[in-house]
């Protein structure tokens, strides 16, 4: 089993309203200077053919009109 972390956010320039949410309640918090929050999602999985992660990227995990993934092999394979 090949372990991988998939990790999905918003495409630039698509509207990421919990980012803007997160972005507003800094100040509050006492955390200045920050911007450009984009907020995303993370899977981590065991996958008996590591190959197939982009197909389950694109039909489950992600929305490729909106969002863009990436997946990080956790096992040391490229």
């Amino acid at each position: 089993m090949a372990r991988a972390r998939v990790l999905i956010r918003p495409k630039e320039g698509i509207l990421d309203p919990q980012g803007k949410a997160v972005e507003r309640a800094l100040p509050a918090l006492g955390f200045e200077g920050i911007e450009h929050v984009r907020v995303g999602r993370m899977v981590e999985l065991e996958a008996e053919d590591p190959e197939r992660l982009g197909e389950l990227c694109e039909k489950l995990l992600a929305n490729p009109l909106i969002e863009d993934y990436e997946i990080e092999r956790l096992d040391g394979a490229a």
